[in-house]
C-alpha cells in the first residue's frame, strides 16, 4: 500500500504541467458539484428533493462555469501543491466567495425555474466549497511533501527517533514558523520544540510543537532530546541576541541562527538559510545609524577613488560609497583577482538598483607615484579613501622592507599625488596598532598618519623627491580614521576559530590575557566615511570600539555555542582544548586607540577627535629619506632606530625577525 502511494505520488509529480492543471480543473468541477449537492442536502434534509439532471440541472451547469474562471483568475492553478501556503488559501477564499456571490445573483434573477431554490442554499454552498476545495489542497500538500508515507514519518508516529538531528527553534514568531515549515519540507532536520520569551505562549502548541520558556531549556532537552538550537529572532537587537546567547551557552547545544532582518528584507538570503552565530551578536553592540548628511557629503555626485578596493575594508567602503550614488567610483587595486571580484560584485549591484554610477576598475600600485598622479588627474578625483596597506602584524614583522615601502612610501605617494592633482578630500584608514606600537606594521601606519598631519599644515609644500624649487598648492583636506579589529576581515581570528572547532581542535590563542577591540566591517566603513566628512585638515579621528574583548573568552563562547565543551584541568574529558601558543613577533597584549589624553567629542556619538603630536614637513622629509635609504640597503637595525626616532612610543620587543636579515646573519662569511 505504501509502495503504491509512493509510486503514484512520483508519477503525479513528474507529469507535464498541462496535465496537472487538467487534473486540478476536473477535480474542482467535481468538488463544485459535490458542494452544491451537499448544500441542498444540508438545507432540505432530504436528497430525494434534489434533481441535478432535471429541475436543478441549469444550476449544476452554471456553477462550475462561474467558479472555474474565478479559480483561474486568482492563480489557483499556478500554485505548486508542495509549497501551498497562506497566500494560496487566501486566493481560494476570494475565488470561492466571488463565485458564490455571482451564483446567488443567478438564483435571484432567474424566476422561471420549475423547482424553487432556497436562498440559504448559497451560503451552504460557499462554506462547503471552501471546505472541499481548500481542504483537498491541504491534504494533497501533505501527500506531496511525503509527510504521511515517508519512513521518517512512520517512525515518528511509532515514537522512535527518526534519525534526523533534533532541533529546537528559539522564537515562535513569523520567522520561527517559516523556519519550521522550511525544515519540515527539507527533511534534513527534525524540529521538536519552540522556545520563546513571551509568557503568553508558554506550554502552548504552535505548528504542532510545544513552546518552552527559556527557564525550562534543560527540561526541553530532557523531554525532546534536542541537540541544536536555531535562533529565529532576526529583528532582535544585538544586545538582546547577546543575552539569549549567554543563556544558551550554559547548555550542551549547538547554536545557529537564521539571517538578520536587513538581509531578509533585502532579499539576499531566505529565512531557511541557517548560519553559524554571528560573532557580532556575542559582542552585543548595536550599530548607530549613519547621519545621512555626513554620509553623503564627500561622495554624492562626486568622483571617488578607493585604494586597496579589493581588500576587506576597501571592498566594504566601495559598497557603502555605491549606496551614496557617486558620479564615478574608481577601484584602485594591485591584486588582479581582488579587483575582478569586487568589480563583478559592484557591477551587479549597480544593475540591480539601476544606479547612475560609472564604475572604473584600475590596476596599479600605490608604490608607483606616476600612475597615481595620472589616474587622479585623468578622472579629476575629488575624494580618496586610502585603504591600501599591509596590516598583518607578524607578516610585516618578517618582511620589514615591504611593510615600510607599502605603508609609508605608498601612503606618501598617494597623498602627494592627491596634492598634485588637486583632490579635495583624502581619508586614511589607520589602525589602533599605530598607538605606542610594538611592531613594524603599527609604527609604519603611525608614520603614514604623520605624513598626512605634516602635509595638511603646508599650503604650498615642496614634495618629497621633488626639486627644491617645485612648490605645489595644497588644496587637499587630509583626515585619518583610527580603529581596531574588524570582524570577518582577512586575518581575523574568528574564521580560524570556527575551522579549528570543526576540525576537532585544539583552538589556538596566543596568550590567556590578550584582548582586542572589535567592530563589524559595515559599521567601520560607515563611520570612516562619516569621520572623513568632518575633518578640517590633519584631524585624527578615533572610532568608539566599545569594550575590549578577551580572545580566550571569545574562543570559549564559540566552543560552547557549537554544542561542545572546553577541555581543561577542571574538565579533562571536554571536547575541544584551548592551547596558548605565545605572542607572535610584534604582537601586543592590549591595543590602545589614543596616544595621549587630548581627545574631544564630535557631532557623531561614535567618533572622537584626537589631538596628536606631529613633525614639521621639512623635518619629516629628512627622516623619511634616511628611512628609505636604510630600507634600500637592507639595514634593518637602522630602520628600527629611525622608526623609534620618528614614532613616539614605538618600543619594539624582541630581535629583528625579518627573513632576509635573519638569513644573512646565519650565512658564513
Amino acid at each position: 500500500m505504501l509502495r503504491l502511494a509512493e509510486e503514484l505520488r512520483s508519477r503525479l509529480v513528474q507529469l507535464p504541467r498541462r496535465y496537472k492543471r487538467l487534473i486540478q480543473v476536473s477535480t474542482d468541477v467535481v468538488l463544485v458539484w459535490a458542494a452544491l449537492w451537499l448544500a441542498f442536502v444540508v438545507r432540505l434534509g432530504d436528497a430525494r428533493n434534489i434533481e441535478p439532471f432535471d429541475g436543478h440541472a441549469w444550476l449544476f451547469g452554471i456553477a462550475p462555469l462561474i467558479a472555474v474562471p474565478f479559480f483561474i483568475r486568482f492563480g489557483m492553478y499556478r500554485a505548486v501543491m508542495r509549497y501551498f501556503g497562506n497566500d494560496a488559501l487566501m486566493a481560494i477564499v476570494k475565488a470561492v466567495t466571488l463565485s458564490a456571490l455571482l451564483l446567488s445573483l443567478a438564483v435571484y434573477w432567474r424566476t422561471d425555474v420549475p423547482k424553487v431554490i432556497p436562498r440559504s442554499m448559497v451560503f451552504n454552498y460557499w462554506w462547503l466549497s471552501l471546505l472541499l476545495i481548500g481542504g483537498l489542497r491541504l491534504v494533497m500538500r501533505q501527500y506531496f511533501m511525503g509527510d504521511w508515507f515517508s519512513p521518517d514519518s512512520l517512525t515518528k508516529f511509532k515514537g522512535r527517533d527518526a534519525g534526523l538531528p533534533k532541533v529546537a527553534v528559539y522564537g515562535a514568531g513569523a520567522a520561527g514558523n517559516q523556519l519550521i515549515a522550511a525544515l519540515r519540507l527539507g527533511r534534513a532536520m527534525r524540529p521538536v520544540a519552540f522556545i520563546d520569551d513571551d509568557p503568553n505562549l508558554f506550554n502552548r502548541t504552535i505548528a504542532g510543537l510545544r513552546v518552552y520558556s527559556p527557564k525550562h531549556i534543560q527540561q526541553m532537552i530532557d523531554e525532546t532530546g534536542a541537540d541544536e538550537i536555531l535562533l529565529a529572532i532576526p529583528s532582535a537587537s544585538r544586545g538582546r541576541r547577546r543575552e539569549v546567547l549567554e543563556t544558551l551557552e550554559n547548555f550542551p547545544l549547538h547554536v545557529r541562527s537564521v539571517p538578520g532582518f536587513m538581509d531578509l528584507a533585502s532579499g539576499k538570503v531566505k529565512v531557511e538559510d541557517i548560519q553559524e552565530v554571528d560573532i557580532a551578536d556575542l559582542l552585543g553592540r548595536d550599530a548607530v545609524p549613519p547621519q545621512q548628511a555626513l554620509f553623503e557629503k564627500c561622495i554624492r555626485g562626486k568622483v571617488v577613488m578607493v585604494t586597496g578596493a579589493g581588500g576587506s575594508i576597501g571592498s566594504e567602503l566601495c559598497r557603502q560609497i555605491l549606496s551614496n550614488k557617486p558620479q564615478t567610483l574608481l577601484l584602485f587595486e594591485h591584486s588582479e583577482f581582488n579587483l575582478y571580484s569586487i568589480h563583478i560584485e559592484l557591477e551587479r549591484a549597480i544593475e540591480r538598483a539601476s544606479l547612475p554610477v560609472r564604475l572604473v576598475p584600475i590596476m596599479g600600485s600605490i608604490r608607483n607615484p606616476d600612475r597615481l598622479v595620472d589616474v587622479m588627474r585623468t578622472w579629476q578625483v575629488e575624494t580618496i579613501y586610502h585603504a591600501a596597506a599591509y596590516k598583518h602584524v607578524p607578516m610585516v614583522e618578517h618582511n620589514v622592507a615591504e611593510g615600510v615601502l607599502n605603508n609609508v612610501l605608498g601612503t606618501m605617494n598617494t597623498a602627494q599625488a592627491a596634492v598634485q592633482a588637486g583632490v579635495a578630500n583624502f581619508v586614511l584608514i589607520s589602525t589602533d596598532k599605530a598607538v605606542r606600537p610594538t611592531n613594524v606594521m603599527g609604527s609604519t601606519k603611525r608614520v603614514a598618519e604623520m605624513i598626512l598631519q605634516a602635509l595638511s599644515r603646508e599650503t604650498a609644500p615642496v614634495l618629497f623627491g621633488a626639486g627644491d624649487s617645485v612648490h605645489h598648492v595644497n588644496k587637499t583636506r587630509f583626515t585619518m580614521v583610527r580603529f581596531g579589529n574588524v570582524l570577518g576581515s582577512s586575518g581575523s581570528v574568528i574564521p580560524r576559530f570556527y575551522q579549528q572547532i570543526r576540525s576537532g581542535g585544539p583552538v589556538t590563542v596566543t596568550h590567556p590575557k590578550i584582548t582586542r577591540y572589535f567592530m563589524t566591517i559595515p559599521e567601520a566603513a560607515q563611520l570612516v566615511i562619516q569621520a572623513g566628512s568632518m575633518g578640517q585638515g590633519g584631524d585624527v579621528f578615533v572610532l568608539d570600539m566599545g569594550q575590549p574583548v578577551k580572545i580566550a573568552e571569545l574562543a570559549e563562547k564559540l566552543i560552547h555555542l557549537s554544542g561542545l565543551s572546553v577541555r581543561s584541568e577542571k574538565c579533562p574529558h571536554g571536547d575541544i582544548a584551548i592551547e596558548y601558543t605565545g605572542l607572535r613577533p610584534g604582537e601586543k597584549l592590549y591595543e590602545e586607540l589614543l596616544i595621549g589624553d587630548n581627545v574631544s567629542a564630535t557631532e557623531h556619538p561614535m567618533i572622537m577627535r584626537a589631538d596628536e603630536e606631529y613633525l614639521d614637513w621639512d623635518v619629516l622629509k629628512d627622516r623619511l629619506a634616511k628611512l628609505l635609504k636604510a630600507v634600500e640597503t637592507d639595514d634593518y637595525p637602522q630602520v628600527r632606530q629611525l622608526l623609534r626616532e620618528v614614532v613616539s612610543g614605538y618600543v619594539p620587543e624582541g630581535e629583528i625577525v625579518d627573513w632576509i636579515y635573519q638569513q644573512r646573519r646565519v650565512e658564513p662569511e
